[in-house]
């Protein structure tokens, strides 16, 4: 206030009416005056921003910097951010596929241990559900706990049968010979299901589920969906329910390719198995 009543009113008397001391004010217009060091870090940050849409936080923006050459302290971003007013929107919902013991209950083999030393090791799998313009929509994915790469997926319009089965179908053209991949899912029903069972069988696939009403022991994929409609349905407006999506195909394509991750080196889950199967 005294810098732009500067012109009008004495600083003398101004600085008196504000109570401050004469230092104090000469030290902030020094401040004013001075150049911003971190003019071209903000630009890039505002430019990472939003290419990702709003979707990176201050953590993923500082590895997207280190990728281009610029180390800048992920405090310092967090605080540029907080300047520039850029937020990472987030949060989620998840449908309810189990309707008691339609079939056979597998035990739980996984237990909650989500690392694996190599692709195609463990799979986690489930059902989540999308509700706009009076229209539902259904997505199954399986992920590979190894790089978090979405490996496979199908999507439908109601959760039948074909919804699982093929996703599954497109995730068995990955395995290669002497792969016996765990494929962890909750109790829902289309995993119960005798010809599921026997898919998984036929392919060398080991079956894992979680316990009853306990959704940790899936936390993996529950994780993917809460960045999935975080990112993408409460991030956006869609015209339709085709118009959403066409957008979830590619919001898919851009978490395999593009969204890097603190826990693979900065990486995506893609580049990270490329990388790591050239070292090997």
């Amino acid at each position: 206030m005294i810098y732009e009543l500067r012109q009008k009113y004495k600083i003398i008397e101004l600085i008196k009416i504000a109570d401050i001391p004469r230092s104090t004010y000469y030290y902030w217009i020094k401040q004013i005056d001075r150049p911003d060091k971190y003019s071209e870090v903000k630009k890039e940050i505002q430019k990472i921003f939003g290419e990702h849409e709003g979707r990176y936080g201050y953590r993923r923006i500082t590895l997207a910097l280190r990728n281009k050459k610029i180390t800048v302290n992920h405090k310092t971003v967090r605080r540029l951010m907080n300047e520039m007013e850029l937020k990472c929107l987030v949060r989620v919902k998840k449908y309810r596929s189990y309707r008691g013991e339609v079939g056979k209950i597998a035990p739980n083999i996984l237990k909650r241990n989500f690392k694996a030393t190599k692709p195609n090791e463990k799979w986690v799998t489930d059902v989540t559900e999308f509700h706009l313009h009076g229209e539902k929509l259904y997505l199954s994915p399986i992920l590979d706990l190894y790089n978090g790469e979405i490996i496979a997926y199908n999507i439908e319009k109601r959760p039948v049968y074909s919804l699982v089965s093929k996703m599954l179908e497109k995730a068995s053209e990955q395995l290669k010979d002497g792969d016996t991949p765990i494929l962890h899912s909750d109790q829902g029903w289309h995993y119960q299901m005798k010809k599921y069972r026997h898919v998984l069988k036929k392919q060398g696939i080991i079956q894992s589920m979680s316990r009853k009403g306990n959704c940790l022991d899936n936390a993996a994929i529950e994780n993917f969906f809460g960045l999935l409609k975080s990112e993408l349905l409460y991030l956006k407006d869609f015209e339709s329910m085709e118009h959403f999506k066409l957008e979830l195909e590619k919001y898919i394509y851009y978490y395999n390719h593009k969204r890097i991750k603190e826990k693979l080196d900065g990486m995506s889950p893609v580049d990270y198995r490329t990388h790591t199967q050239k070292v090997a």
